[in-house]
């Protein structure tokens, strides 16, 4: 088998870097942190939804007793920045993002300190109190105007994957707009088998029966968040619709019944939003939606898909999608301007287990004008180097499997007119300036 190059070796080589470094000044660092009046705040914030009882995280992190045994595997998980996820690359392009849960360079400091001087617990009266949490399964999005069950699927405890589509009433009886949507898998089990879920709007035959195809709505997929829709746009859900969960699930060696809700927020009635926000799969390679793949055994191997915006834009959300041997992928938009001006807007490192939507800052959602083409580079590890790889002595191509694989980019915007793409443009310009001044 021939030798590969690393996988940071090819990034380096192929990738467009543009920093952006926002300079600011930082907290010092404690000389003799402590737990109680240190660490604990930082962990409250940033780790413990997560590492609680009953939740995903193998471990619960919420008083000293529970995290004093696993400091030095903590500083090293935030050391990496493996933890909490957020797999942005930080050299690269727009940093400010509505959901970023990531730790400041002086918050990785103070537990890289706090560890290395024997992770001390301090007073325990100084310790803060524990964040409340609503149950596991609660909805990221507040309590949903409508909340849609699907029937439950019974996986087999073992099998090749499966997919199809089960069907429920969403019990609308007039046209509302959505401002937010997610889906959840229910309970720890669900989670562990449903690969991914997509929802869609669909109608009803003259049989009264619910048919194929319809409006998207959202994805689910693990560790991905909601979709919560800025304030001045929203999806149009029409009355009488039904809901379509198409769905890829997959055995884990007991039989599990899967369990998926959809939940829905609207804004209020008779509100017609200023834009229609899209959710939609862009920049699959060579022009496919999951993307024509050619991953060699053993190598690492590069694919790039475009896509052409015919109206201005304003971009909200980027999520990578790839399967078990993605690594790495990056947006770029090249601008029909002449010369042709290129912009590396983000790129992000991917882990199957962590399906991270970056929804932007409304003042840092990017801006692009009709004709502007999205450019997607999806980089695949099929090297023994790679963890995740099941076998790295086999080609891997395109396909819906697990063991198959994507490449394609999930990008959440809504159209604009040229006139508000320009003004949009001139108002952040003023805003630029006037903080420089």
């Amino acid at each position: 088998m021939r030798t590969s190059p690393s996988l940071m070796t090819i990034l380096m080589c192929s990738a467009v870097f543009v920093l952006s470094v926002n300079v600011s000044a930082q907290t010092p660092v404690p000389e003799e942190p402590t737990f109680a009046t240190d660490v604990a705040p930082i962990l409250y914030r940033s780790c413990v939804n997560c590492h609680r009882p009953d939740e995903i995280a193998p471990m619960s992190l919420i008083n000293y007793q529970e995290v004093r045994p696993w400091a030095r595997s903590i500083k090293n998980k935030v050391e990496s920045r493996a933890m909490p996820p957020w797999h942005l690359d930080r050299r690269i392009g727009i940093q400010e993002f509505k959901n970023d849960p990531s730790l400041t360079e002086q918050e990785i400091a103070t537990i890289i300190r706090w560890v290395d001087n024997g992770a001390p617990q301090g007073n325990p009266a100084d310790t803060p109190t524990p964040p409340e949490f609503a149950p596991a399964d609660s909805w990221q999005i507040g309590d949903p105007d409508v909340v849609v069950r699907f029937p439950d699927y019974t996986v087999p405890a073992a099998g090749p994957d499966l997919f199809g589509n089960l069907f429920a009433d969403i019990d609308l009886d007039e046209d509302r707009y959505i401002t937010s949507i997610q889906t959840r898998a229910i309970g720890d089990r669900s989670r562990q088998v449903v690969h991914h879920a997509l929802s869609y709007a669909v109608e009803q035959n003259e049989q009264g029966e619910s048919m194929g195809g319809g409006i998207f709505l959202v994805e689910y997929a693990s560790g991905k968040q909601a979709e919560i829709y800025p304030p001045d746009s929203g999806l149009l859900l029409p009355a009488g619709s039904d809901a379509r969960l198409s769905y890829h699930m997959h055995s884990i060696g007991e039989e599990v019944d899967a369990q998926v809700e959809l939940g829905i927020n609207f804004l209020p009635k008779d509100t017609v939003p200023k834009h229609i926000r899209y959710s939609k799969q862009l920049g699959g390679s060579q022009g496919q939606v999951i993307g024509v793949l050619d991953i060699p055994a053993g190598e690492i191997s590069r694919s790039d898909g475009y896509t052409r915006f015919n109206k201005a834009a304003k971009i909200t959300m980027f999520q990578p999608h790839m399967h078990m041997l993605g690594k790495y992928q990056c947006i770029e938009f090249i601008y029909p301007t002449q010369p042709v001006k290129t912009e590396v807007i983000n790129c992000a490192g991917f882990d199957y287990n962590w399906h991270m939507n970056y929804n932007y800052a409304d003042h840092t959602s990017p801006l692009i004008p009709a004709g502007t083409i999205l450019h997607v580079t999806s980089w695949h590890d099929n090297s023994e180097a790679n963890r995740a790889n099941l076998d790295p002595n086999n080609w891997v191509g395109s396909g819906q499997r697990t063991i198959d694989e994507m490449g394609f980019a999930w990008i959440g915007w809504h159209d604009m007119t040229d006139e508000e793409y320009e003004a949009e443009v001139a108002a952040r310009e003023a805003a630029r300036k006037k903080t420089n001044n």
